[in-house]
């Protein structure tokens, strides 16, 4: 076996050793590349080659490689890899050479930064690429440069693209692909064309436009008093200015298609801007800025493949909640999420501008607004709960630049199918892991019954494509399980769809969206359990005062009923009726809970809510309550585990299939904690009495870790749980304020 072959053999075995590396280049990369390796044990010999004779010496004195050669001959002898680190306009020169070398089986790699010239400059000196060529980038650097700067650390956290062509040998990506991971490289494989037009867009435009500005601005006469009152964010932009020109020079010379291509779309949206501003189009100005404000952040997160979550959250965020404590005060709890979403989608479709107050600013209501920027409708804020929104109409919307990232937010998608059914451009829906689990087919069914074409992922999941140009029918649909979101995804693409659309629920549901429709002017019409409207009518811009959210008030509507001596008022919480089974299940139960000061707020009842602490006993609890109430469960099963006796849930299937499985997740925790508990396919029998403490995970599931915080009121010891990130999903302060009521939680490591 040769040495190279069975240096993949080794790095398979879970050993990996390579005999000899050959580094071509001793500088910044190179050297670091050389010396991580080296320090790790994991070549038997490094060996460097440069021109430079001081850079080969510093390079064995500072333990960068074993030794040098000058010869390449000499240094690839019996390699089992090379690595070509020199400039990118010397690759066609060294390729040449190592073509007329004997290099047995040895692999090859680079480090050059444009990797279409690469491959060219290879096939040109070997007459076609070689088989075990494997071209890559490592996207890492320093303020320094030279073999003296060498870094074995240099690429952890770092992106490293390699992209092997289709002849490439499995065997050689997989050993560069394994090396590069021992440095602590995070690897990516992709097609050499695709990889030069992202680093064009992403590292060579903004080093070609801050050259150009500097150089510009130097020009000037007034040079002197530009550079004096230069600001921060000048400095930063400016910063990659000071950049090496000579490597710079070479770069857009090797990847001068790419950046031309992008370059010259630069150009149009710069052009676009500087006629806003000729203009007066202050419309336009504020799209691109709102735009650009959040971009950054949004596209991080689509790429964690998170929920709308703080990248320092993306591992596991444990709450730590000791026992005891008691309610007191005043507080006003976050905007309700249903209304929340609702504003943004009703808002994006009227004609005219929106105001929002009360807006929540949690990571699902966030998801909703990101994706009406997205199809090109031009919000501010939100700033301290309030967002304006400037609608385009119900036929104003332009298509997505891709995917729609919805993140767990499972309204989001659901509505916005319906909405999006009606629309002339295709769209894809996609969400975190969580919302690519939850079921879809509850309203791609009954859309396609309505002539639109939906694709779903497996077993009917996420991801959604939703074809457009589709002439939809309006229909009358009978729901066999009740569902707000059904309902609302089937009424807003009924706005799209010829003649009426009707939807009569099993059950009563939620109705924000009949009501915000009718208060954006579009006619409803509500018989019993029925809900229907016509298309042709048009929604008219208004203004909205979210009320707070009673699902994020249960939480404290439990605690203060399970804590003693407690008494807590809840200011401005929404009472629609058809969210109210929380209230009307605790007073069941004894729950002692008052409405004070009822008003209507927008077309939604609105109460401050008083409540104090109370015996509770074990019920059965009705099933006409059991919609009334989907969201409040599990920390409804904190106050049956609190009560005398036993509760008993029937008919609440659907809290099987939300962000997780809420009936076995609440039973797995409560059991930990010493509860008596019994999961049924359609609901839960738990027998109160003491609670403990110990471990218990959310399993990602915000209202399973905001339950258990509830539970340490009563609880004997302390509960840890597990995987809290996304908590910010709904209720972005609920540490915040649970604090500041008197409840004992807060992110471990932190009082």
């Amino acid at each position: 076996m040769s040495d190279s072959k069975a240096a993949v053999a080794k790095v398979q075995s879970g050993k990996p050793v390579i005999g000899r590396l050959v580094v071509i280049g001793l500088g910044l990369i190179g050297g670091s590349f050389a010396k991580g390796l080296r320090e790790r044990g994991l070549c038997r010999e490094v060996v460097g080659v440069d021109l430079d004779p001081q850079s080969r010496r510093l390079a064995v004195e500072l333990g960068v490689v074993d030794r040098c050669e000058e010869q390449l001959a000499a240094a690839c002898q019996g390699a089992a890899l090379i690595q070509l680190a020199v400039p990118i306009l010397a690759m066609e020169k060294l390729l040449g050479e190592l073509a007329r070398l004997e290099l047995g089986d040895a692999v090859l790699t680079d480090v050059g930064s444009a990797k279409g010239n690469v491959v060219r400059a290879a096939r040109l000196a070997f007459g076609d690429v070689p088989v075990r060529f494997v071209p890559g980038h490592p996207i890492a650097g320093s303020e320094q440069s030279g073999v003296e700067a060498a870094n074995g650390e240099l690429f952890r956290r770092h992106k490293v693209i390699l992209t092997p062509l289709e002849q490439t040998d499995p065997q050689a990506v997989q050993l560069v692909d394994r090396l590069w991971r021992e440095l602590g490289a995070d690897v990516e494989h992709m097609q050499v064309e695709h990889h030069d037009q992202v680093l064009a867009a992403t590292s060579h435009l903004p080093h070609l436009l801050a050259f150009g500005l500097v150089d510009s601005l130097a020009k000037r006469s007034e040079n002197l008093e530009i550079f004096r009152y230069a600001a921060g964010g000048f400095r930063d932009f400016t910063r990659i200015a000071g950049s090496d020109p000579v490597m710079w020079h070479d770069i857009f010379l090797a990847n001068r298609e790419a950046v031309l291509h992008t370059l010259d779309m630069f150009r149009d949206d710069l052009d676009a801007l500087r006629n806003a501003v000729d203009a007066g189009d202050g419309h336009h100005l504020l799209g691109v800025f709102t735009r650009a404000r959040v971009a950054r952040e949004h596209f991080s997160k689509i790429l964690a493949r998170r929920a709308y979550v703080d990248a320092m959250h993306s591992n596991d965020l444990i709450f730590l909640a000791n026992p005891g404590g008691k309610l007191s005060g005043r507080i006003r709890v976050p905007g309700d999420k249903s209304i929340s979403h609702r504003s943004i989608m009703l808002g994006s479709l009227a004609n005219g501008t929106t105001e929002v107050e009360g807006f929540l600013e949690g990571e699902d209501a966030l998801a909703t607004l990101q994706a009406f920027r997205d199809m090109g409708v031009v919000i501010e804020g939100p700033h301290h709960g309030r967002v304006t929104i400037h609608g385009v109409g119900l036929h104003g919307l332009q298509a997505p630049p891709g995917p729609i990232y919805l993140g767990n937010s499972g309204t989001s998608m659901r509505l916005l199918a319906g909405l999006l059914a009606g629309q002339a451009f295709d769209t894809t829906l996609t969400g975190d892991a969580s919302l690519s689990k939850r079921p879809m087919n509850r309203v791609a069914k009954p859309l396609s019954e309505m002539g639109a074409v939906i694709e779903t992922g497996a077993e009917g999941r996420p991801p959604l494509t939703i074809r457009g140009g589709q002439r939809l029918t309006g229909m009358s649909y009978e729901m066999p399980m009740a569902s707000a979101q059904v309902k609302s995804c089937l009424l807003l693409a009924g706005l799209y769809a010829a003649g009426t659309t009707s939807v009569t629920e099993p059950a009563p549901t939620r109705d924000h969206t009949e009501r915000m429709l009718r208060g954006f002017g579009y006619p409803v019409a509500v018989d019993d359990n029925t809900a229907s409207l016509e298309s042709g009518h048009e929604l008219t811009a208004t203004h909205i005062e979210v009320p707070a959210d009673i699902s994020s008030a249960a939480f404290f509507l439990v605690a203060g009923s399970i804590a003693e001596g407690s008494e807590l008022v809840l200011e401005h919480v929404g009472i629609n009726p058809t969210r109210t089974g929380v209230i009307d299940i605790l007073r069941l139960m004894g729950g002692d809970i008052s409405l004070e000061n009822q008003r209507e707020v927008g077309g939604e009842p609105v109460a401050d809510i008083r409540v104090r602490s109370a015996k509770l006993k074990g019920i059965e609890i009705p099933e006409h309550l059991v919609p009334l109430a989907i969201d409040e469960f599990p920390v409804l099963f904190v106050a049956a585990a609190c009560a005398e006796g036993r509760t008993v849930l029937r008919g609440a299937e659907e809290l099987r299939v939300k962000e997780s499985d809420r009936i076995q997740v609440m039973a797995d925790g409560l059991l930990t904690l010493g509860v008596k508990v019994e999961p049924t396919p359609d609901g839960i029998v738990i027998d109160g009495g003491a609670i403990g403490g110990g471990e218990v995970y959310s399993h990602g599931d915000h209202r399973i870790a905001m339950s258990f915080s509830v539970a340490s009121l009563r609880a004997s010891a302390p509960i840890r749980i597990h995987d809290c990130a996304n908590v910010a999903t709904s209720f972005p302060n609920f540490l915040a304020l649970a604090a500041q009521v008197g409840i004992r939680v807060a992110e471990e490591g932190r009082s």
